[in-house]
C-alpha cells in the first residue's frame, strides 16, 4: 500500500494519519514479521490490523535450495500458483559484503525463449507490486537476523519486467523510496529481452535503475531464433533504443549473452558481437547456458567459453565470464518452479 491507501485505511477504523507513516516504518525499515512486534502501536490497534491488513503475500513452499553463496526459494503465493527468487552473497573487497535478491515479475513468461527453463512453463500473470516487493522485504527480514541486509535488487527472475511495467514502476518506486525501503535506485537492475517501447518510456522516467539487455545473438536471423521477440524489435531497433536509455541516464549497459554449444558460441559470433557494441559505453556478462532436461541447448566447453571472451578482449569489448548462480543445485533460474510443476502431474 501507497502512503495514501494507508491512511485510507486508517481512517476507515479511525485512527489518526500519523498511523499510516508508523505502519510503514515497521513493514519497510523495522522489517517487522508480525504485528505482534509493532511495540508502539496499540495493542486493540494491532487486533484490527491482523483482520484486515496482510504484512505478506506470498509463503515459502518446502526446503530452500542453497549452497555457500545462494539461497533459492520457491513461494506459494495466495491463488495457489508460485514464483522463484534468489538470494545470492558476494564478499567483495576491503571487507565488504554484497547481498543481492533476484526477483520475479510474473508466474512464468510469455516470452518463450527455447533454451530458457521459465519460458517453457508458459506465462500464468503478472505480479502485482506487492508480490514483487514481497519477495525483497522476506530476505531482507531473513538476513536481518544475521547481521546483514540487502545491498542490490535484479529484477531477473521469472518472466519479463518490462511486460509488467506499471507494476514493476510501482515496486522500483517503493524499494527506492526513502520512506520505505530506502534502497538507491543506483542499485537495483532491470532486465529485458528487448521492449523497446518500454525501455524508451524507462528512460524518461528520471530513475537511475540500471538496464541489462539478455542479447544473446547479434544479427537478427540468429536472435530470432533465440529470443522470438526479436521479429518484433530487431537488433538495430533496441540498440537504437539502448544508446537512447544511455543517453538519458548516464548508466552503463549492461548486455547478457548467454553462450550455447554450437550456436552462437564461434569466434565468429564473438566478433560480429564485437562489431554491434563498438563504441558504445557498456559491458557484456557471458553466461554459460543452464542445462535444462527438455532443452537441446547446452553449454559449451570451458575453452570455447574463455575463447570467445578472449576474442571480445582483443576487439575492446569489455567482458566478464559469469556462472549461473543455483546451476549447481539445480536451482538455476526456473529450474526449482520447474521440479514443482514436473512432481504435479
Amino acid at each position: 500500500m501507497n502512503m495514501k491507501r494507508l491512511q485510507g485505511e486508517m481512517a476507515a477504523i479511525g485512527e489518526p494519519a500519523f498511523r499510516a507513516k508508523q505502519l510503514q516504518s515497521w513493514a519497510y525499515q523495522k522489517l517487522a514479521a508480525s504485528f505482534d512486534e509493532m511495540s508502539d502501536l496499540p495493542l486493540s490497534l494491532r487486533h484490527i490490523l491482523k483482520e484486515k491488513i496482510r504484512l505478506s503475500t506470498l509463503s515459502p513452499y518446502g526446503e530452500p535450495c542453497r549452497n555457500n553463496d545462494t539461497v533459492k526459494m520457491l513461494f506459494k503465493l495466495e491463488d495457489g500458483k508460485t514464483i522463484e527468487a534468489a538470494l545470492m552473497h558476494y564478499a567483495e573487497s576491503a571487507g565488504k559484503e554484497r547481498n543481492t535478491v533476484c526477483v520475479s515479475t510474473q508466474v512464468g513468461c510469455p516470452v518463450g525463449c527455447p533454451f530458457c527453463a521459465t519460458g517453457q512453463q508458459g506465462f500464468e500473470r503478472n505480479l502485482t507490486a506487492g508480490e514483487i516487493i514481497d519477495q525483497v522485504l522476506y530476505f531482507a527480514r531473513n538476513l536481518k537476523a544475521y547481521g546483514g541486509k540487502v545491498t542490490n535488487i535484479v529484477f531477473m527472475g521469472m518472466g519479463e519486467p518490462l511486460a509488467n511495467y506499471e507494476a514493476l514502476l510501482e515496486a522500483v518506486k517503493s524499494l527506492n523510496s526513502p520512506d520505505m525501503f530506502g534502497l538507491s535506485a543506483r542499485n537495483m537492475t532491470i532486465s529485458t529481452v528487448g521492449l523497446v517501447p518500454q525501455i524508451n518510456r524507462l528512460s524518461r522516467e528520471k530513475l537511475q535503475v540500471g538496464l541489462a539487455i539478455s542479447l544473446h545473438a547479434a544479427d537478427d536471423d540468429l536472435r530470432n531464433r533465440l529470443v522470438p521477440v526479436n521479429k518484433k524489435y530487431p537488433v538495430k531497433e533496441l540498440m537504437k533504443a539502448c544508446r537512447d536509455y544511455f543517453e538519458a541516464t548516464g548508466r552503463r549497459i549492461t548486455f547478457e549473452y548467454a553462450l550455447f554449444a554450437g550456436v552462437n558460441d564461434s569466434l565468429a559470433h564473438a566478433r560480429t558481437l564485437a562489431h554491434l557494441l563498438h563504441g558504445f559505453n557498456c559491458h557484456v556478462n557471458l553466461i554459460p547456458s543452464n542445462n535444462t532436461p527438455d532443452s537441446e541447448y547446452r553449454a559449451p566447453a570451458a575453452d570455447v567459453v574463455h575463447s570467445f571472451k578472449e576474442e571480445l578482449d582483443r576487439l575492446g569489448i569489455n567482458a566478464t565470464i559469469r556462472h549461473s548462480r543455483g546451476q549447481d543445485i539445480n536451482a538455476a533460474c526456473g529450474q526449482l518452479r520447474s521440479r514443482f510443476l514436473s512432481d504435479k502431474k
